[in-house]
């Protein structure tokens, strides 16, 4: 299971992208735990749509038990609630 930082914002993305490949390309069910997340920018709202993308074109299954609130508010900010929210976040 990936464990999402608490702080997913520029400074984090890089690290937390190469734990997220290494995490996909060594397993066939991907599962997010999504908990410790209290502050995402722009740049971590991207990486996580950016893995979903890539998840989805490996043919891989997603399990996103997600309790941030923080992740939800953002993404229904930028009007992705249809897109992230219903199809792969369990809220």
């Amino acid at each position: 299971m990936f464990q999402f930082p608490a702080q997913l914002t520029i400074v984090q993305v890089e690290a937390c992208r190469v734990a997220l490949l290494d995490e996909i390309n060594n397993s066939d069910v991907v599962e997010f735990d999504d908990s410790a997340v209290e502050r995402i920018d722009t740049l971590g709202l991207q990486l996580i749509l950016a893995v979903v993308t890539y998840i989805a074109a490996q043919n891989k299954q997603l399990i996103w038990q997600s309790t941030s609130k923080v992740i939800k508010h953002s993404f229904e900010q930028l009007g992705f609630e249809e897109l992230i929210l219903q199809q792969y976040m369990t809220v």
